[in-house]
């Protein structure tokens, strides 16, 4: 039986295990705090109390989400940076109080989670159509995940370097699998990362990043390959990486990692062990050892091996349901089935290994962020400038793909488009590219032929994306 998180900070209270930031002003953060989550937990009279962390700050967030975590409050990670829209959203659902924090110059918020528990951690992820909800899972959950993960890498302790934001699911994990480890971990600005500081981990060390960070530091040459050589393994995930840049990783020898994985499933489903890359295999690798994966075709049957088809994933460590908005009602907290049946199409072949193939949906990731046209287009509508508006993903090398945004409007009102949307949304949902069309692509039905808005968007830059 694994312990409990509170075991686990009283059993390493005081260590040095931060890397770059304090670990005493982590220690003593966590200290100070516990007790003021605690009394608000306590004083709470209802189940569905709980704390929004939107701390900007990556060792505030650390220290104040385990203090309040480990206090049994029901805690919600958000992003700090979300803009207008996105905070709206998270008002409906949890309805925070974002002017008066638990514990002065720290965020975390007091909320409502309807049907929430002690002790659950809610991981934000994005809907069929961009709405935001929460995935939800438990110490038990993640600790499922953290055990596969050391199983299938063969390591103990784990050490991390974490340049990823905390809210997201391969942050947050990262962080979780050196605490209960043992290991150390190095936190870190990605901008501090690119600008050539370099923290120094211990040999043997995981760094994750997602395809254009990898990309950023390959171009640094010598400055960088001899430190992305050390690594037990570079995971690479978030988004499709182009076979230009895994080729040039391979040529550097550099250990990476191609990752599956997504917030229901605390992060790794299936991972290539570098050994595996570096011999020239460009799948996501076997599945981890708490993870059964059924290849389902168009009328859930299973796949023979080596056939397509929608990706069903089995494990223990599945989130427990999602905290979602309905289109009409309150917000609700929804159970999970027993298995997940993702939005992916891949297939496994004869030795094991998971390829991916595409998506069933409209989703678009830029950046490795997920990004729903939908929400996107409902945005700039809401301008009361666009007539109409359909927005498509571009394939980038750089970006897996980038945002494009064809649109019916006047063409004098154009260029004042983007600095309409930057305050409603993230930097990564802002369009990239714009197109002014006089009418968009429609089917005989009426809707809107996205394959056809993407060809068109083609068409016009020529290739120049």
């Amino acid at each position: 039986m694994e312990p409990s998180l509170g075991t686990l900070l009283r059993d390493r209270q005081g260590e040095d295990w931060l890397v770059g930031p304090s670990s005493q002003e982590f220690w003593r953060w966590l200290d100070q705090l516990t007790p003021s989550f605690a009394a608000y937990q306590a004083a709470c009279p209802a189940h569905d109390a709980g704390v929004l962390m939107a701390e900007p700050n990556p060792l505030r967030f650390l220290a104040t989400a385990l203090a309040a975590w480990v206090a049994d409050c029901t805690v919600v990670l958000a992003n700090p940076h979300w803009g207008h829209q996105e905070r709206q959203q998270v008002q409906a659902l949890v309805n925070p109080q974002w002017g008066a924090p638990i514990q002065a110059g720290f965020g975390g918020y007091p909320c409502r989670v309807p049907g929430g528990e002690a002790g659950q951690l809610l991981i934000p992820t994005g809907g069929s159509s961009g709405q935001i909800k929460f995935a939800v899972h438990r110490w038990e959950t993640l600790m499922v995940a953290i055990q596969g993960f050391r199983a299938h890498f063969g390591v103990d302790p784990v050490h991390a370097y974490c340049v990823l934001p905390l809210f997201h699911v391969s942050g947050l994990m990262q962080a979780l699998r050196v605490l209960v480890s043992g290991g150390q971990l190095a936190l870190q600005p990605y901008g501090d990362l690119k600008a050539g500081k370099q923290l120094a981990l211990p040999p043997g060390g995981f760094l994750s990043l997602v395809p254009t960070q990898l990309q950023d530091l390959l171009a640094q040459g010598d400055d960088a390959l001899p430190w992305l050589r050390s690594f037990r393994a570079v995971l690479l995930g978030g988004a499709p990486a182009w076979r230009s840049l895994l080729d040039q990783a391979q040529a550097e020898a550099i250990p990476l990692a191609l990752t599956y994985g997504m917030t229901e499933t605390a992060a790794q489903v299936a991972t290539l062990l570098p050994e595996e890359f570096l011999a020239g295999h460009r799948s996501s690798g076997r599945p981890l050892p708490h993870v059964v994966l059924t290849i389902l075709d168009n009328q859930g049957r299973p796949q023979p091996t080596g056939q397509a088809g929608s990706i069903l994933i089995e494990s223990r460590a599945l989130a427990q349901g999602y905290l979602c908005l309905p289109h009409q009602g309150a917000p609700t907290l929804e159970p999970a089935p027993p298995s997940l049946d993702t939005d992916d199409i891949g297939l496994v072949d004869v030795a094991g290994y998971l390829h991916i193939i595409g998506r069933r949906s409209t989703k678009i990731i830029t950046g490795g962020e997920n990004v729903f046209p939908e929400e996107l287009e409902a945005v700039l509508l809401a301008t009361g400038v666009v007539s109409d508006v359909c927005v498509v993903g571009l394939p980038c090398d750089r970006w897996g793909q980038q945002l494009c945004a064809l649109v019916v409007m006047t063409p004098a009102r154009l260029q004042a488009l983007p600095a309409l949307l930057r305050p409603q949304l993230a930097a990564y949902k802002q369009p990239k590219r714009w197109i002014l069309v006089e009418a968009l692509p429609r089917t005989a039905q009426g809707k809107l032929s996205r394959p056809q808005a993407l060809a068109l968007a083609q068409q016009v830059l020529g290739g120049n994306f």
